[in-house]
């Protein structure tokens, strides 16, 4: 079962058991699959990996607003974005620790030979992909630089 199947079922779920939040957010991530799905030069499928960039996304977005929220002393719509992304991150794979990034890039750049900062920009192109879903771009970018420095 692939994830949007997976979140096609827990949106039944979450209307059998009323759960108002996880419904609408439930149903938020289908809309996004679906345009994703439908989109111009589609293939008319999704992809888990295609999937779980979307929800990286969207659950980035509604942290972002969250904060943007509380600043403006808006507590009962901050509360409600953060608990969105607390849905929509049961969906992704478990973050990375720093440790974890750490070991993983050094794996990465050992795999391509890179010695110098120079060479960056092969280290990227492969860590991006190996670890997407799992770890911010900037922290990976960060991680990348000092370990190369």
């Amino acid at each position: 079962m692939d994830l949007f199947d997976t979140i096609s079922a827990d949106i039944k779920s979450a209307m059998l058991a009323k759960e108002k939040v996880r419904l609408e957010t439930l149903r938020g991530i289908k809309k996004e699959f679906l345009e994703a799905k439908t989109a111009k030069g589609g293939d008319g499928t999704l992809s888990d990996d295609a999937a779980l960039k979307i929800l990286a996304k969207m659950s980035k977005q509604r942290r972002e607003t969250a904060v943007i929220y509380a600043g403006q002393n808006r507590q009962d719509l901050a509360d409600n974005e953060l608990a969105e992304a607390a849905v929509i991150e049961e969906y992704l794979p478990k973050p990375l620790t720093p440790q974890e990034l750490e070991a993983k890039l050094r794996e990465i750049i050992a795999q391509v030979g890179a010695t110098s900062a120079k060479e960056m920009g092969k280290v990227m192109g492969v860590a991006s992909k190996a670890l997407a879903g799992r770890a911010d771009g900037k922290a990976i970018s960060a991680k990348v630089r000092e370990l190369l420095a």
